[in-house]
């Protein structure tokens, strides 16, 4: 049996060779596990039209297509154009779970939610000629899972293509978030057997790793004794986790020691109010300044993530969080638009109110405005979004950061390492367009090597740890 899988690039982009580098950083993961339900008789071909070309002249007998909301138009003129060509199709991934009447009028078949052991009783039915409409997971595990199928990925054309997942979902509820939509009706997190996982990182090549786990310390117990299991691999390693995660004594220190050296932190917004309106209570009341201090001093970077246009906020809240940002010395910022993704609580409670504006799916990229904010005119909203990545990348806001750095190395790292995301963007796009993106890949080692060693620091650091570990337990 011939198989395509493909992960359709945004609509918005005239070419697959023109991207944002974030675009060419991670391959398609969850294709690629999906992939090793199929026999080794089975021609299997992978295509991630982000970084590469997507021929359509071809009839496989089975195309999968896996579904984000930006990449909803892409998929549905690609399922469609191989649907008239007699070809079977099945669609699957967030916005077909959350929108499955919509996705079911371009696909035979649609999968709803994580597709676990639902995938090898498809391939069955599929085999025999009756397959059904739909499909969901009965069990959701990671245990004794297969490996994913990583000779399917072209390693070349990605800058971290050491991209792994050992948990799925998350322990938190926030109400703008696609989880409880998709894990609807069974365990929304899980994680896998901690020996599968060290096996899996055993067997990648090099020594840059990416978790792109939603919560990798969402399980203490687990990714204690992954951490404990990594110390000693020489990986260098990057990750999320929640504020409160970081402040928790102990954990913090073995990921380091493990490793890491950048967390990306979902901060999300100052107000306590907004937390609790969109029931983030991982972050209510939690020092958000010690847990990037915490970070830093065991020389871990801070990817910080934040959300404007909560109703909470007002004109003000761009410049009161970019210059709170500055002030602490995130190396890295991630700013997105309250963007309610159909399925959430938010996207819900959005209708009822009257307050959604459309439903262009290519426009549910965080950087548009698609719902009436409370507390400003949705102009302002999508400049104030602008204006604060100008104004946090610009070069006097780097340095401001950078000076906050307790050493001349640590800052010529943070200058580096923002200074080159943000400011060199024509460069990377000329390493894409030139297919050499993985020799970018010696260069972000060195910078996260170098950035800091909790090992040959924890004796200057111990009292601030102690410090900010008391804070917490008291």
């Amino acid at each position: 049996m011939k198989v395509k899988m493909i992960l359709p690039a945004l609509t918005e982009a005239s070419s697959p060779f023109f991207r944002p580098i974030k675009y060419s950083l991670f391959p398609p993961l969850g294709l690629a596990s999906i992939a090793s339900n199929f026999s080794d008789d089975d021609e299997i071909e992978l295509v991630d039209e982000h970084v590469e070309r997507l021929h359509l002249d071809d009839e496989p007998d089975l195309v999968v297509i896996q579904v984000y909301i930006t990449s909803a138009y892409r998929a549905y003129e690609i399922a469609d154009h191989y649907r008239s060509r007699g070809v079977y199709v099945v669609l699957g991934g967030l916005h077909v779970t959350s929108l499955p009447e919509e996705a079911e009028l371009h696909a035979d078949t649609i999968f709803l939610g994580p597709a676990g052991d639902a995938w090898s009783r498809f391939l069955q039915d599929f085999r025999n000629g009756v397959a059904e409409r739909r499909y969901s997971a009965i069990e959701r595990t990671l245990v004794a899972r297969a490996q994913p199928r990583r000779d399917l990925i072209k390693r070349d054309l990605y800058l971290v293509p050491n991209s792994i997942v050992v948990s799925r979902g998350c322990p938190h509820s926030c109400d703008f978030c696609y989880k409880e939509a998709f894990f609807e009706g069974g365990r929304s997190f899980y994680v896998q057997e901690v020996d599968a996982a060290l096996a899996e990182i055993e067997r990648l090549p090099g020594r840059h790793l990416y978790f792109l786990d939603d919560h990798l310390f969402g399980n203490e117990r687990f990714a204690g004794m992954l951490f404990d299991g990594m110390k000693g691999m020489g990986r260098l390693f990057q990750a999320a986790a929640t504020v409160q995660s970081i402040l928790r004594p102990g954990l913090l220190e073995k990921a380091v020691d493990a490793g890491l050296r950048s967390m990306f932190v979902g901060f999300e917004t100052l107000s306590q109010e907004n937390l609790k309106e969109h029931d983030k209570y991982q972050n209510l009341n939690r020092d958000y300044c010690a847990a990037i201090k915490r970070l830093h001093d065991l020389g871990v970077m801070v990817n910080g993530s934040f959300v404007f246009g909560m109703d909470g906020d007002d004109a003000t809240v761009f410049d009161t969080t970019v210059d709170w940002a500055v002030a602490n010395g995130i190396e890295t910022a991630t700013f997105h638009i309250l963007t309610p993704y159909p399925g959430t609580g938010l996207y819900k409670r959005m209708v009822a109110e009257g307050r959604m504006l459309h439903s262009d799916w290519d426009l549910y990229d965080t950087r548009h405005v698609v719902h009436r904010p409370a507390g400003m005119t949705e102009e302002e909203l999508e400049a104030g979004y602008w204006a604060a990545y100008q104004r946090f990348y610009r070069w006097s806001s780097i340095l401001e950061a950078a000076s906050t750095k307790d050493s001349l190395k640590r800052q010529i790292r943070h200058l580096a390492y923002a200074g080159g995301w943000k400011k060199f963007e024509p460069l990377w796009d000329l390493v894409i367009r030139t297919g050499r993106v993985r020799r970018m890949l010696p260069m972000l080692e060195s910078v996260l090597t170098g950035f800091g060693s909790y090992t040959s620091m924890k004796n200057r650091a111990k009292p601030e740890i102690d410090r900010h570990l008391d804070l917490v337990q008291n």
